[in-house]
């Protein structure tokens, strides 16, 4: 993640799933989507998808066999990826654009929720075909796996609106808690600013890293966290779904390209860049963004391996 909220629909329903930890990865998968739409569970309101022959035959004949993308979702992350009210299926951007895309490819797509920093490992060990769990595309994560970029987006804090820690940026989190989920960009971006830090004298970050972004979201909630980081776009969710509870600090900062994970030389990095272009072209790639309010992250370039850093 640049990556990777709770309140998911009310604040009621968020605090259940973050006391019923519905961000683990034993949580169901989203209902297969047929080659010739999206799934009813997880659809995009923008009508069907028809498979292009031309990008059809360009997915490697091992997935083409099995018929269907098995794709691995962090589902605590909304509104990129989350647990809907049934309690199992996996839906928000992520899942949405994987429904399309896959139909574009003339596949079905099946949804698996998993840890965070358990995806790039399975893709690697063959486990899934797919990591669409807003991934942030970074060199150091290119040496293991392939990345179509489809979005852009920048990290941001939060904290308690009432009592909470004012910062400008991330200079400012000296001598202070943090919550992150394991694995993201943000788990490192502190990390390193804590090594900063120290090097000039001033206290270390006290870095809390949690299996799922629920868990970190929680610890800010209960007062053992001073701030939250997460991907802008998640973090103005969580603020926005909060009831006031929660407000934004300091400024986004540190654009970078969302990218969809797959396994390092498999053959699907083309006809999977080839389907974001086709979605960008049929309205659908903006139907979905404006669908969950992530308009603002859009590109019209998306590229395999597009990492700037």
């Amino acid at each position: 993640m640049t990556r990777r909220n709770w309140f998911v629909a009310v604040v009621v329903l968020a605090l259940s799933a973050v006391i019923m930890g519905c961000g683990s990865s034993s949580s169901s998968s989203t209902t297969s989507s047929s080659s010739g739409g999206t799934s009813s569970a997880s659809s995009a309101t923008t009508g069907s998808t028809a498979a292009v022959a031309s990008i059809a035959s360009q997915v490697p004949a091992s997935i083409k066999s099995k018929g269907t993308l098995i794709v691995a979702a962090d589902a605590t992350y909304p509104p990129d990826e989350f647990i809907a009210s049934d309690g199992h299926t996996v839906i928000g951007m992520d899942p949405d654009l994987m429904q399309a895309l896959a139909a574009v490819m003339g596949l079905k797509v099946a949804v698996k929720n998993a840890t965070f920093d358990s995806i790039i490992p399975g893709l690697a060990a063959g486990k899934y075909d797919v990591g669409a769990s807003s991934f942030t595309d970074n060199k150091e994560r290119e040496k293991t796996v392939d990345f179509v970029t489809y979005f852009t987006a920048g990290e941001s804090f939060f904290t308690k609106a009432s009592g909470g820690t004012t910062i400008v940026g991330i200079s400012d989190i000296c001598g202070h808690s943090v919550a992150v989920e394991k694995g993201t960009t943000e788990e490192a971006d502190a990390g390193t600013q804590s090594k900063k830090c120290t090097s000039s004298g001033k206290a270390a970050v006290k870095v809390l890293s949690f299996p799922d972004q629920n868990g970190a979201n929680l610890a800010l909630s209960s007062g053992r966290a001073q701030l939250g980081f997460a991907d802008s776009p998640v973090a103005e969710y969580q603020v926005k779904q909060s009831g006031g509870q929660f407000k934004l600090v300091g400024a986004s900062y540190a654009n970078a390209p969302y990218g969809l994970a797959l396994p390092k030389n498999s053959g699907l990095a083309k006809p999977m860049l080839a389907a974001v272009q086709e979605l960008m072209k049929n309205g659908q790639y903006k139907a979905i963004l404006t669908k969950w309010g992530l308009e603002s992250g859009a590109i019209t370039n998306p590229q395999i391996n597009g990492a700037t850093s």
